[in-house]
């Protein structure tokens, strides 16, 4: 039988009757013979209140000591999924991620998983327990605890499933996998069967919510299947019907028999553009410009530079909108001044929509047939990034949700693909 490691996050913890029921299913799965590992996540709304209750106190609280509280609310989530799984007759225990090795970096609230060791896990699955993991957090060096950031439990069930050498990693949630784009905005969207790691972690950083960037990072890397369920359905159907729902996020061969064109779209209205006016056309400028943002550990998405008149240019990129104020004012503290630029104009009215898919290798004409699309709508388009599989547009926002609509429509997204 298998080896599985489970997480569920916080909507599917969000209550003791809910983690009755993840109890259940983890029962159902043990009892079919598998060995399970379970990542759960704090109760939903927990990690907030916890933190709220840190910044009610200091407006800037410390890092590791916010460490320290929030890690409490994965460690209850776990303590009380244990009980609850011992109550259907299950022997099953539960550990915070320093008790089974997570190692990380010291970079608290944000850290990183430098090394698991996963042999305590091992010997606990091998004396016929349910192992349960807190999600999100580990230990650094000087044996302070850490948290990995919002989101992280996926990236802690994916590391541990590595270091266990799982045959998946089943991640839980309240959505039953991965549509074509966001139901909310398409009703006809399709739930996909199946994607390539690449293509989901495209997904997941234009502005998917399904999965974090850094678990489907990690999986890519280490080729851990990933398979997205919903937690949502009773925990007694069979296993089988099970595995077949949801999406398997997995290997690119394992895909390409029933790839289409277009796999999805994904869009984000958490973008700011930054556009710097009348810049001297001569080396170093970009330079000066994107140096100042990096060292503030700020993020550049998109980049665009015109071409030179009359010796000068328009510089224009896109930041994370939590950062798009201190972006603003990096720039008009020094960096205006120091490359001799005209005019700077921020914009926060814009939204960023994105076409993925692996079949955009191999056939020509998807970036024209999007731009047709759009055109086709009066949608006009203010910057454009590709790569070999994604074409990314910037819009006005208030066009965003037309766009969506129609590319889903033009790249025939609501229909299931044919196998060849």
């Amino acid at each position: 039988m298998a080896l599985i490691v489970q997480k569920y996050g916080g909507t599917s913890m969000g209550s003791t009757e809910r983690i009755r029921n993840v109890a259940k299913r983890v029962a159902k799965w043990r009892n079919a013979g598998h060995q399970v590992v379970v990542v759960p996540s704090a109760m939903a709304g927990e990690t907030n209140r916890l933190l709220g209750l840190a910044r009610e106190i200091s407006a800037a609280p410390d890092g590791r000591e916010l460490d320290m509280i929030a890690a409490t609310g994965e460690q209850a989530s776990s303590g009380l999924l244990a009980i609850a799984l011992q109550e259907e007759g299950v022997p099953a225990r539960s550990y915070t991620g320093w008790q089974v090795g997570v190692k990380t970096d010291s970079s608290y609230t944000k850290a990183r998983i430098r090394s698991i060791d996963a042999q305590r896990i091992r010997d606990c699955l091998d004396a016929g327990r349910v192992v349960i993991v807190t999600g999100f957090q580990g230990i650094d060096d000087e044996g302070h605890v850490t948290t990995l950031g919002r989101g992280g439990s996926d990236t802690s069930a994916v590391a541990i499933a590595t270091a266990v050498k799982a045959d998946e990693c089943l991640i839980f949630t309240d959505v039953d996998g991965v549509y074509t784009t966001d139901p909310r905005v398409v009703p006809s969207a399709r739930r996909l069967n199946v994607l390539a790691f690449e293509e989901m972690l495209e997904m997941a950083s234009l502005g998917s919510k399904v999965l974090q960037i850094r678990a489907v990072e990690f999986a890519g890397k280490y080729r851990m299947p990933l398979r997205v369920l919903s937690s949502l359905t009773p925990p007694d159907i069979p296993i089988e019907q099970e595995m077949r729902s949801g999406t398997l996020i997995t290997f690119e061969e394992d895909v390409q028999m029933e790839s289409a064109v277009v796999s999805g779209i994904a869009f984000t209205r958490d973008e700011g553009k930054i556009m710097l006016l009348g810049v001297p056309d001569k080396p170093g400028v970009a330079s000066i410009i994107l140096g100042k943002v990096a060292d503030a550990n700020i993020d550049v998405d998109m980049i665009v530079q015109n071409q030179s008149v009359d010796g000068t240019t328009d510089f224009s990129f896109t930041v994370h909108r939590n950062d798009f104020q201190k972006v603003q004012d990096l720039m008009r503290n020094g960096v205006v001044e120091e490359i001799g630029a005209r005019e700077l104009v921020a914009d926060e009215d814009v939204a960023k929509v994105s076409i993925v898919g692996i079949g955009m290798r191999s056939h020509a004409g998807v970036a024209s047939r999007m731009f047709k699309t759009l055109a086709d709508e009066n949608i006009n388009i203010q910057m454009i990034s590709t790569s070999e599989i994604k074409t990314s547009v910037v819009i006005k926002d208030k066009y965003m949700e037309l766009a969506v609509r129609a590319l889903h429509k033009a790249f025939d997204l609501e229909t299931e693909p044919v196998s060849s």
